[in-house]
Parts: C-alpha cells; sequence; structure tokens
C-alpha cells in the first residue's frame, strides 16, 4: 500500500457512508468558491472604495458558509455514521460463572417453610443480591448455568449485562425436585475450555443443599480443575437448625448420604483450586457473603468495550441547515446600491410627471 492509500485509510477509519456514490457530488462544493448568488456591480475605480477587511472576512464566509452546505448536505444523502468499533480497556473484574440451584427447597424461606409476610425465599434473595453484584463489577464477562434434575445451560460468557440481569431475574421461578450439583458444576467448569483469556476466572455456587456425586462425575471435575483452574466459591445458604458444612457430627453415621452437604464441601477443598465456603442462613448474611466475593474478585483485566455504530445524518443536516440559514439572511440584507444624487433626482422626476398627468 502506498503512502497515499495508508494516508487515506487512517483518516476514514471508523467512518462510513451508506451509499459511496453520492459522494461524486462534493465535487458542487467548489461552486461556492468560483460563483456568487449575490449581486455584483462593477466599480470605476478601486481607488475609490476604501480598505474594508471586515466587508472581506464577510465575503470569505459566506463563500465558505456555500461550501459547508454543499459538504453537510451530500455527507447526509450520503448516510454518514461512525462505525461499530471496539476498543481495548483495562479496570478490574473477572470472567464469571454464577451457578444457580434451582431445586425446589430453593423457594423455601431461610425457616425451611414457604416464605409469609415480608420473608423472602432463599431463590429471591439470592436473586436480589446477585443483580446488586452484577451491577457492581461492569467490566466482567458473566455466564449464568443452573441445576436442577439435570444441568441447564442459560446464558454463555457474555459483557452484556442486561442479558446477564435477565438471566438473574428467572432465577426465583417455581424449581424441581432434585439436586445434582455435580453435573451442574462439571456444566460450570466447562464454560470455561474455550476461554482463552488471562483473565481471573471463578464459578459462585449458590445452592441451599447437595446430593451425591457419582465417582465417574467426581473424576471429570477433577480432570476439569486440574485443565481449567478456577477460583471456586460456593454461596451455602443454609436454612436453620440444618446440618452444617464444618463441622463433623459429634455422634452417629458422617456418610455421604447422612451429611452430603459437608462432603460437598470435602470434595471440593479436594480439587486442587483455589476453593473458599460461605455458609449463610438470612438474606444479610447472604449480602456478606457476596460482598466478600466481590472484594476478593478484583484482580486487573483487560476487556473489549463495543462502541456501537452511530449515525450522523441527522447533525450533518443540522449544519447544512445552520449553514443555509445564513446564506438566506444575508442574502435577504442585500440592498443595491445608489449614486447619492439620483435617487433624490428620480424622486423629483416622479412627482413632476404626476403633477403634469
Amino acid at each position: 500500500m502506498n503512502a497515499a492509500g495508508a494516508f487515506w485509510e487512517g483518516l476514514t477509519r471508523g467512518w462510513g457512508v451508506d451509499h459511496p456514490a453520492m459522494l461524486a457530488l462534493l465535487l458542487l462544493a467548489l461552486l461556492p468558491l468560483v460563483a456568487s448568488a449575490f449581486r455584483r456591480r462593477g466599480i470605476a475605480s478601486a481607488g475609490l472604495v476604501p480598505d474594508d477587511p471586515l466587508s472581506r472576512a464577510v465575503g470569505v464566509g459566506l463563500r465558505l458558509a456555500g461550501a459547508v452546505a454543499i459538504v453537510a448536505l451530500v455527507l447526509g444523502l450520503a448516510g454518514l455514521h461512525r462505525r461499530e468499533q471496539s476498543v481495548e480497556r483495562e479496570g478490574t473484574g473477572a470472567h464469571l460463572v454464577l451457578l444457580l440451584d434451582r431445586s425446589s427447597s430453593m423457594d423455601n424461606s431461610f425457616a425451611d417453610r414457604a416464605p409469609t409476610g415480608d420473608q423472602e425465599s432463599k431463590s429471591a434473595a439470592a436473586k436480589r443480591l446477585l443483580a446488586e453484584f452484577v451491577a457492581r463489577r461492569p467490566h466482567d464477562r458473566i455466564a449464568v448455568a443452573a441445576f436442577s434434575t439435570s444441568p441447564m445451560p442459560v446464558l454463555p460468557l457474555t459483557d452484556h449485562h442486561e442479558v446477564v440481569d435477565a438471566a438473574i431475574d428467572a432465577i426465583d421461578r417455581p424449581g424441581l425436585a432434585f439436586t445434582d450439583v455435580g453435573r451442574g458444576l462439571a456444566l460450570a467448569f466447562s464454560y470455561f475450555a474455550d476461554d482463552t483469556d488471562e483473565a481471573s476466572r471463578a464459578v459462585l455456587l449458590v445452592s441451599d443443599g447437595a446430593a451425591l456425586i457419582d465417582r465417574r462425575v467426581q473424576e471429570a471435575l477433577r480432570d476439569a480443575a486440574a485443565r481449567t483452574p478456577v477460583h471456586l466459591y460456593w454461596l451455602f445458604l443454609r436454612s436453620r437448625g440444618a446440618q452444617g458444612i464444618y463441622d463433623a457430627p459429634a455422634s452417629g453415621d458422617d456418610s455421604a448420604q447422612a451429611n452430603p452437604e459437608r462432603h460437598l464441601h470435602l470434595f471440593l477443598q479436594s480439587l486442587g483450586v483455589p476453593y473458599r465456603a460461605f455458609e449463610a442462613t438470612s438474606p444479610q448474611a447472604v449480602a456478606q457473603a457476596i460482598t466478600e466475593i466481590d472484594r476478593q474478585e478484583t484482580r486487573p483485566i483487560r476487556y473489549v468495550e463495543r462502541i456501537p455504530r452511530r449515525d450522523l445524518v441527522r447533525p450533518a443536516f443540522l449544519v447544512a441547515a445552520i449553514a443555509v440559514a445564513l446564506l438566506l439572511a444575508a442574502k435577504l440584507a442585500e440592498r443595491q446600491l445608489r449614486p447619492a444624487g439620483r435617487g433624490a433626482k428620480e424622486s423629483t422626476d416622479a412627482i413632476d410627471l404626476r403633477r403634469a398627468a
């Protein structure tokens, strides 16, 4: 590419028109520079006219206004616009997968019964607080997945937070019966399989319970954690009075069948990835846990901001209208110059003729 071509590409990068053929009319912008719509009268001797810089400036300005009016009109007719652009920026954030429990127990309150009065269900509290969490993190790429009887992909990694908000808004719909958390986690890990960015990756599991994880699923999760390192958070929405995840029972059965939540916690600790669990027994505790997760996932990140196409037809026509209005005002203010004595003599001759008639 020669220097002229490179210069033109750099000049027009980001700009475009819908009808390029219309640009040929830009040659008409030369007309006001060589012709005038105003009356021109010759003067016998330039020495009789005093130097008037203001008049010359007004004349040049009116010619330029005519050229600008034509250029703006042509660009408006051609469909001038700014092209869609992608700009790389730096901020703080992460790539997050929100893994949401959609089992029917999430429809209960933290007292493990149907909510009454001003009580919130666990899913409603999670919906409200996760929406606030996403709103505080404008540079994150976020995916949404759910699980109940089976895993449910909802939304791939995206930086369009409007659709993320819509996905979160649906998590308080009536849930199903079972909790297949193992395959739900496998789905969450798979979201990062094709993610080549160097940003921090995290999975946020929001659940009020667990179930047995098949041994083959356990092996698949260990393999996924080894291939795709992530930060793993479990927000355990524990019903009041239910068994916790940290302490082994003082007596009785401590098997995975009897205490699935505790054994899920132990399994997640064994995956070899940074892991932290938050046990919450009220909406306030959920808010504190989400605030802590928000604080931890604040690492530098490079992200691409998409700037949508911007039509410039209306601004072009507005500039043309202003220039034409200026020319019209100047045309209406135009007056014909007459010799000093000529007007008085013509007026006297007209009066004499009327009297003679």
